[in-house]
């Protein structure tokens, strides 16, 4: 192999879902050049990860797509219970909650992945991206100065890798990364997006129908005229064709098989909880379903897979852009490994019904605070903290101060005189100044690019010596 036929770039991600789009978008805007590749001719038809919870949204909005979702995407509906072909009444089955300052998204928001993923695809074009799709990776070597990719349209040389190739990753299999897990629920289960004739199904609840053989539920997916359609098979397989899909409904729902006049996509799985044993290997970082698989019940795979992308995206900035210790990036496996085992935990006890949808499940209270790059507390809050939203005493909200690439000294309620940053580090760091405010109290804040707090303290002293991992430095105190 000739060193002049294998393209360069600073990152390779492989799998073009929520997670690898959302990493290439963070990358982009952060001026690193990324390679994203698909092995699939073109993005995933389905609707699968349909629920976006109140924090994902946030991660969402600041990647500039926050406009979008709200178009695209809707309240996820009350449940109507049916048994016998008869209404038994409605069951909601998530916690709602009104907006507050602090907390802009108070309840689930429901949009297909598919228009989750075509969102994101639009949003890195705009950025400058672009995804190889027909382009498979079938296997790679890595060394001390970066990982060479043998992928089917010719060898790709970066210096990290991030696998965002699902629960089957070839990536992970590669590198021979275990996975420990289990069976949540033997029963398969089979989803599929349909359309319903007329007025035979409306379209104002989610419709959950119980009986013996096992569960069926249509839910209507706003800014689409189709349904969900998950079904579970305490005995027998699912049949995933048109003709299985539509006897299917006719045999368990009060619907006729000519009700469902299209079955657009279809598939089968049996639920199941794995989980990496480690998220790194040299320069080739796991992510999304490659690292963590999850039932589907409690909403929580595409949204910590997002989130992941979100994690990551800035450390690979800092130590390729801004000159951040190497070392930086173990943080992401200590940071995003303990809150993936959590979130199956979580979406595992949901599925059997040992727990409500409740606020875990909004992601709003997860935070960092035992991480290695949390340090201090100041007012209410403590270091590895989400940062609430708020009135940034401009006009604007806290979110747009802290919206973009950048990580944000906030000075609340303080009268103490901003320090003065060093070389690139002034343009790396905002420094905005508000009144006191409840939620944060009094004190200075660091906010990270992914909205946690790094650094709290009652004033300047400490921050210097916090910002020097991170690539960045201070020129005075």
């Amino acid at each position: 192999m000739e060193l002049n036929s294998v393209k360069e770039t600073e990152v390779l991600i492989v799998g073009a879902g929520p997670c690898g789009l959302a990493l290439a978008c963070d990358l982009a805007r952060r001026g690193v050049p990324a390679v994203l590749v698909e092995q699939a001719p073109a993005l995933f038809p389905g609707s699968r990860g349909k629920g976006i919870q109140p924090r994902t949204r946030e991660v969402l909005d600041d990647l500039g797509v926050g406009d979008a979702v709200r178009t695209h995407g809707g309240p996820a509906p009350v449940g109507m219970v049916w048994q016998d072909g008869r209404r038994q009444g409605e069951h909601d089955m998530f916690r709602r909650a009104a907006p507050t300052e602090a907390e802009p998204y108070g309840e689930p928001w429901m949009m297909p992945q598919w228009r989750t993923q075509e969102i994101l695809l639009a949003r890195l074009r705009e950025l400058g991206g672009e995804v190889a799709f027909s382009t498979a990776l079938t296997g790679l070597d890595q060394d001390t100065e970066g990982v060479t990719a043998h992928l089917t349209t010719g060898p790709v040389r970066a210096s990290y890798l991030v696998a965002a190739d699902g629960g089957r990753s070839t990536v992970r299999r590669a590198l021979a990364v275990p996975m420990t897990g289990e069976t949540v629920d033997p029963a398969p289960m089979l989803v599929a997006d349909v359309r319903v004739a007329g007025d035979a199904l409306d379209r104002l609840n989610w419709h959950v129908v119980m009986g013996d053989a096992g569960f069926v539920t249509l839910c209507p997916l706003p800014g689409t005229a189709d349904f969900q359609l998950v079904a579970q098979f305490k005995e027998g397989e699912p049949d995933t064709s048109v003709e299985g899909v539509r006897a299917l409904v006719a045999d368990r729902t009060h619907l006729d098989a000519d009700d469902i006049t299209e079955v657009l996509w279809s598939s089968d799985f049996r639920p199941r909880t794995a989980l990496a044993d480690r998220f790194r290997e040299g320069r080739v970082f796991l992510a999304g379903d490659a690292a963590h698989v999850h039932s589907p019940a409690g909403g929580q795979g595409l949204n910590t897979s997002v989130q992941d992308a979100y994690n990551l995206g800035w450390k690979l900035g800092q130590v390729l852009r801004h000159g951040a210790p190497v070392a930086l990036l173990d943080s992401y496996e200590a940071e995003r490994r303990p809150v993936a085992a959590d979130m199956l935990g979580l979406s595992t006890r949901i599925h059997r019904g040992e727990q409500e949808r409740g606020a875990a499940a909004q992601q709003l209270g997860l935070g960092y605070r035992e991480g290695p790059l949390s340090a201090g507390r100041a007012g209410a809050l403590v270091a590895g903290d989400r940062a609430p939203d708020g009135p940034a005493g401009d006009g604007r909200r806290l979110f747009d101060v802290f919206r973009g690439p950048h990580f944000t000294l906030l000075i609340v309620g303080a009268d103490t005189e901003p320090p003065a940053f060093d070389g690139s580090s002034s343009a790396a760091v905002h420094v905005h100044r508000t009144d006191a405010y409840g939620v944060y109290g009094k004190g200075l804040f660091l906010i990270r690019p992914d909205g946690y707090i790094g650094w709290a303290g009652e004033d300047v002293s400490g921050l210097g010596s916090y910002l020097a991992p991170l690539g960045l430095g201070l020129d005075r105190v």
